[in-house]
């Protein structure tokens, strides 16, 4: 999902380049001004409460914005992306944007900051003023918004420049001129983005095999919480020796052990285009500590794929595995083979439903050759990777 913030002072062309921005994209199109006074012409409970505040120049109280922006999420679940024009202008509402982001499983890419000289943003103001006969437009309010400006929405840069995803962009010149900084700027702010994949399916389902595939494909890091495991209590760690009991049985280590390899893998390849994720999550547990993680180094999950096979066939796969080099421990008792996939019906698909209700789910076929089941998924990727990058 791409996210847009356009930022820049009354006047500085935020209206006029945002369309550009929601055709080229396909973006849901957020202006927080815009709804204010379609609310206000309305008459509705919010714009009668934000009617005196805006004519005055002032900013509506961000309980006000807040509901405003949700009632327009809401009514787009399935959207590509979103920009905002207007919001955030304080420090608190970038924070309520994180929060509001983080719970849709995604964050802001980039903040776009039209930087245009004082002198000229009055000029433009009163022109506008002339043609709209807007109140807010008049020289009184235009220096009030300017200062309101100044005073509270220019320390949101700071804000931004931390997390390394504020552009300032050049606003004079041409239309299309402007429109050209902004696209670049869009362009090298997803150059950094990672994608991220979760694959879910029965044990046996053929996830490991798939997804060193992709990960190849993408230049995505495979991380398989059993691969790194099995190799903990080859090297005699102590990870290693407290993960042998479970990894025997094919339980669920304990988090704490997941979590920490993890977070070492990650940071070990934070160079690549992101990671696939292969036995992890297992709970709905798993998928909130595997949330924090990401937003942690600002990231998120992009998508997650379950290769559907049926329960037979998933007992089959794991006993013909049983017979070769590949076996594992866990793979050599049938009443284990049962367990695992008992469990993961209990435990595994909650956290399944848990991406499905974020729409984030993908069910990919998982009987056929190797070839073709790789085929069908990676189809899938590749449209979620269009649409992420």
């Amino acid at each position: 999902m791409l996210n847009i913030a356009l930022f820049g002072p009354p006047g500085a062309g935020k209206g006029t380049q945002s369309k550009m921005l929601i055709e080229k994209y396909n973006l849901t199109y957020i202006s927080t001004g815009d709804i204010l006074r379609e609310e206000i012409a309305e008459g509705t409970e919010l714009g009668l409460k934000a009617k005196t505040v805006i004519e005055k120049g002032g900013l509506a109280s961000d309980e006000i914005i807040v509901q405003i922006i949700e009632q327009k999420i809401k009514r787009n679940p399935y959207a590509n992306g979103f920009l905002f024009d207007g919001f955030p202008r304080t420090i608190v509402q970038a924070y309520i944007l994180e929060g509001m982001l983080f719970k849709m499983n995604t964050r802001l890419t980039c903040m776009l900051s039209l930087e245009v000289p004082k002198d000229e943003l009055v000029k433009r103001l009163r022109e506008r003023g002339k043609v709209s006969g807007r109140k807010d437009d008049n020289e009184e309010v235009i220096q009030n918004r300017l200062r309101e400006y100044d005073q509270k929405t220019i320390p949101v840069a700071s804000f931004y420049k931390d997390k390394h995803i504020y552009y300032g962009i050049e606003g004079r010149g041409s239309v299309d001129d402007v429109f050209q900084r902004l696209d670049d700027a869009i362009k090298r702010s997803l150059e950094d983005r990672w994608v991220n994949i979760i694959l879910f399916g029965y044990p046996g389902a053929g996830k490991g095999t798939q997804a060193k595939k992709v990960a190849e494909q993408y230049n995505l890091h495979y991380i398989s919480t059993g691969k790194i495991l099995r190799q903990e209590i080859r090297d005699n760690t102590d990870i290693g020796k407290l993960a042998k009991p479970y990894m025997e049985k094919g339980a669920i280590v304990p988090d704490e052990y997941a979590i920490k390899l993890i977070e070492r893998k990650m940071e070990e390849h934070h160079k690549a285009n992101g990671f696939i994720f292969k036995g992890f999550p297992r709970t709905m547990v798993q998928a909130y500590i595997l949330d924090g993680m990401l937003h942690k180094v600002g990231s998120t999950v992009t998508s997650v794929f379950e290769l559907k096979i049926t329960a037979t066939e998933a007992v089959k796969r794991l006993v013909d595995r049983s017979k070769t080099e590949r076996r594992r421990p866990y793979d050599m008792q049938i009443e284990t083979i049962i367990s695992r996939l008992e469990e993961y019906e209990q435990r595994t698909l909650k956290a399944k439903e848990f991406y499905d209700k974020k729409h984030l789910l993908h069910v990919i076929d998982g009987i056929g050759s190797e070839d073709n089941v790789q085929e069908r998924l990676k189809n899938e990727i590749d449209k979620v990777v269009q649409q992420t990058l």
